[in-house]
């Protein structure tokens, strides 16, 4: 049976770190989502974060006036973040873990441990209808513990596997892809929706992308980096090509 066609997100939170860089109004996230709308995404990721350091609420508000492909919005769980969701109520809520001291998100939610809050929190957003999507590990206690508050969706961190990719630990590579492909097929066989993200390059992008049970990939930073050299549709033609070979 082939396999269903592996839908890409393109985040665009880093065209807005450039923007800031120089408190202007150039250049522009919103602009950035429609380029890689027009090359082909399948959806646009933007993270406003707690200290806003990338993405504005102006950002949000022009992306869900802009867009024809659905909007995931990251967030933290906090009650502000829940309230902007409710008012734009964006097609995908993806639930992450934020450090104002991080340079990005280091790891995944701890869902087992705040169950009973985060159920609460999500349902505001469900009955919206906003699908929910928790980004995690792959591990089985969070994994199981993202079904019982009811989240739709899982999103795999994938960072630890890039960084040992690009580090030369093939042994952690290895150890890690491993794990990422037997919590994949875990969670699906749960009857989540498996997405996966965070750190994916061209170089590494092929073996997640051959899971039979990831249905998304989510990829900014590496396609903003290279969009400087390659223009931003021929860098997402290149990872479009690369993970429909790998399917």
């Amino acid at each position: 049976m082939a396999q269903k066609r592996l839908r890409l997100g393109v985040n665009i939170d880093h065209v807005a770190t450039v923007r800031n860089a120089r408190g202007g109004a150039y250049p522009d996230p919103i602009r950035a989502a429609k380029l890689a709308e027009e090359a082909g995404a399948d959806g646009i990721t933007a993270h406003l974060r707690e200290d806003r350091r990338h993405i504005t609420d102006a950002d949000i508000d022009g992306l869900v006036a802009a867009l024809s492909v659905p909007l995931n919005f990251e967030m933290a769980a906090t009650e502000e973040m829940q309230a902007i969701a409710l008012r734009h109520k964006p097609h995908a809520v993806c639930i992450v873990p934020e450090k104002r001291e991080e340079r990005t998100t280091e790891g995944g939610l701890e869902v087992a441990r705040e169950e009973n809050k985060l159920a609460h929190f999500i349902a505001p957003l469900r009955d919206v209808g906003c699908r929910v999507s928790i980004f995690i590990a792959a591990d089985r206690k969070q994994i199981e513990a993202a079904h019982r508050i009811g989240a739709e969706v899982i999103e795999l961190h994938t960072g630890a596997y890039c960084d040992a990719h690009a580090e030369g630990d093939f042994e952690t590579r290895d150890r890690e892809l491993a794990s990422l492909r037997e919590m994949s097929a875990f969670a699906d066989s749960l009857g989540l929706e498996v997405h996966a993200g965070h750190g994916l390059t061209y170089d590494c992008v092929q073996p997640i992308a051959a899971f039979p049970e990831v249905r998304e990939l989510n990829i900014g930073h590496f396609l903003i980096g290279e969009a400087i050299f390659r223009g931003m549709t021929p860098a997402i033609a290149e990872m479009r090509r690369l993970m429909d070979e790998a399917r």
